[in-house]
């Protein structure tokens, strides 16, 4: 539960993301952190999701992994990412990520949640201001007395947090907007009351010690896609398997010295020592 929520967590959480959806100009639809995982909605028009969530990982790693006194490995693995194909599969993602702590008994209301998520600025349609601790700058005045607390005022830049409409959803006010997001809250309480009788409740939530390892966490096989309709969802497989053999052909042309192998449109080649390219194309 290294994420647990706390104020502390809740700021370094927002600060990494902003500050990574600000430099990696990513867009961010929807965003909910529990206390072993996180779920984002976002769109890398540049094609560069890897490094956004990398950056992201890897300062969450860091910085929350130092708040809690946290020594090791702080994922157990790698992120997974599915692409959403339509605007249907759109709203039940956003739909899903509001959810988060509700469906799953921890509380009974979505704004009982004391996690960072993106529920009150979706409502309110505001951006959000979080701290981002910038260590290099402490590293610089290691000589002075606040050098010692890593999370000292004094080392914090603001950085805004501004959450993008759903596509489908960009003509409607703001007040629409808010409007079906309450729609969607109303509906998922709705089920969770006939589903929970019990919750754990957010004081429960709060006291969990971070270190705290649940006994039977849930793993569950990631889709290949969000797709409301089958036909598109059997396309994208279709594509997707074409794909992976494109890249294993052209890898394994790769893998015996042919440095012209075409791979297919957006994957990374394999890295080649200059020495080693040198000898081959020798």
């Amino acid at each position: 539960m290294l994420m647990r929520p706390s104020r502390e967590t809740n700021e370094v959480l927002g600060g990494v993301l902003a500050r990574a959806a600000r430099l990696m100009d990513v867009e961010i639809f929807a965003f909910s952190f529990q206390s072993n995982h996180l779920h984002l909605l976002v769109r890398a028009r540049r094609g560069n999701l890897a490094k956004f969530m990398q950056y992201v990982m890897a300062n969450v790693a860091r910085k929350v992994g130092w708040l809690v006194r946290w020594r090791g490995t702080f994922w157990e693995r790698r992120y997974s990412a599915e692409p959403v194909l339509d605007d249907e599969a759109l709203v039940e993602r956003l739909r899903y990520i509001l959810a988060q702590g509700v469906k799953d008994g921890l509380v009974r209301r979505c704004r009982d949640w004391p996690g960072l998520s993106c529920l009150r600025m979706l409502v309110r349609g505001s951006p959000r201001t979080f701290p981002w601790f910038g260590w290099c700058n402490r590293w610089k005045a290691r000589s002075d007395q606040a050098s010692t607390d890593r999370f000292h005022p004094r080392w914090a830049e603001r950085e805004t947090l501004e959450l993008a409409a759903l596509p489908q959803w960009a003509p409607l006010s703001r007040r629409r907007r808010a409007r079906r997001v309450l729609e969607l809250v109303r509906d998922i309480e709705r089920e969770a009351e006939g589903t929970h009788e019990r919750v754990l409740g957010r004081a429960a939530v709060l006291s969990q010690h971070p270190h705290h390892r649940p006994s039977r966490p849930k793993r569950s096989p990631r889709p290949h896609c969000h797709a409301t309709r089958a036909t598109v969802r059997r396309a994208f497989i279709e594509h997707y398997r074409a794909y992976v053999a494109c890249f294993r052909a052209a890898s394994a042309r790769w893998r015996r010295g042919e440095l012209g192998a075409e791979f297919p449109l957006g994957a990374t080649k394999p890295f080649v020592w200059p020495s080693v390219y040198a000898q081959l194309a020798a």
